[in-house]
């Protein structure tokens, strides 16, 4: 197998119309390879500064998951540090748990901060919604959102060898004057449930974390099961009780 190592934009293209496959960290391919065998050229973006990108608003998909920090929203920090142990965190890449994995640990935190996904492929480069990508594998460049207000992100316990552990996320924009849109995520098995509601965040009162709570209870969350509901209301309750969150 030859690895090839663009470090840039048309030389990535290039390898991509010759059937170069990409391969991240290859902690979630390189098992079938070795059972079903190699392609005859790989790819790994990291080399390519496009897609090594960290800060507040943006997210390369080459980038390896322990060197997310503080520059990111403090829900995807959080994602990242949950994901598999720390030998996994040292080679996963943000694309190659956000794409080709079925858990995606890290996209209930991408969906709160309403990311936008930048992608690649042999003749542009383009920005497209994380629905389009989850559904078509696109070559992920990397994430970019518009900062929020704060965001936080709780994965549950789970047994081993039983289904994926719950996982929460949630994060407040700012909408117009006055006005705060509450963003929440919700992984449940396989499935990522996502839903949001807008209030007045001019008041600090617990009657109004109470309504905010009520009115997130009228969209789908509501139907969730009692565990899943319960594991909501806590978290969205601890971020509208920060200070930054209003």
């Amino acid at each position: 197998m030859l690895l090839r190592l663009p470090t840039s934009v048309s030389e990535t293209q290039e390898c991509m119309a010759e059937g170069a496959v990409p391969i991240g960290g290859a902690t979630l391919i390189w098992a079938t390879w070795q059972r079903d065998g190699f392609p005859e050229q790989a790819m790994s973006l990291r080399d390519l500064p496009e897609a090594n990108t960290i800060g507040r608003e943006t997210l390369g998909g080459a980038v390896i998951l322990n060197r997310i920090d503080d520059r990111v929203p403090e829900a995807l920090r959080r994602a990242a540090a949950t994901v598999g142990t720390g030998a996994v965190r040292r080679t996963a890449t943000v694309g190659g748990n956000i794409v080709g994995s079925t858990l995606r640990c890290l996209l209930p935190a991408a969906l709160v901060l309403e990311a936008r996904a930048v992608v690649l492929d042999p003749d542009s480069v383009y920005e497209t919604d994380l629905t389009e990508v989850l559904a078509k594998g696109h070559l992920l460049l990397g994430l970019r959102w518009r900062e929020p207000i704060t965001s936080t992100y709780r994965k549950l316990p789970g047994e081993a060898g039983g289904p994926p552990p719950l996982v929460v996320a949630a994060a407040l924009h700012t909408v117009g004057t006055g006005a705060t849109r509450l963003r929440v995520a919700v992984r449940d098995g396989y499935d990522v449930l996502t839903e949001s509601t807008e209030y007045d965040a001019g008041s600090d009162s617990a009657s109004d974390v109470e309504q905010v709570l009520d009115d997130l209870r009228r969209t789908a969350v509501g139907a969730l099961h009692a565990t899943a509901r319960e594991a909501v209301d806590e978290l969205v309750t601890d971020l509208l009780s920060r200070p930054t969150g209003r």
